[in-house]
């Protein structure tokens, strides 16, 4: 009979908008469990988080070394196209002083 008035309960509160809020002791449980992993592991998810976006955003060696690569290329050229140009423009009609 006891189990009988326990389903009989349970069919009436199925039905209703207030049938969620019923919860079972384990559930309660788990819930509280829950909770405190999840205040013991925030500092550590909050650090690792941060840890992800200093790295996203720091700049590398490697993109420093390329920069100054590409300027150092680019100074280099220009170098080399001014040396050129102005060793090339002796006029050949002039007379060289002998002595």
């Amino acid at each position: 009979m006891c189990c009988f008035s326990y389903q009989a309960f349970w069919r009436s509160k199925m039905g209703r908008k207030d049938a969620s809020t019923i919860k079972l002791p384990v559930d309660q449980y788990r819930k509280q469990i829950g909770k405190q992993d999840y205040k013991k592991t925030k500092p550590i998810l909050r650090a690792t988080k941060l840890k992800a976006e200093a790295k996203k955003t720091a700049i590398g060696i490697k993109e420093v070394g390329l920069v100054l690569a590409a300027i150092l290329a680019l100074l280099l050229a220009f170098y080399a196209f001014f040396y050129l140009r102005l060793s090339t423009d002796v006029d050949p009609d002039l007379e060289q002083d002998e002595d």
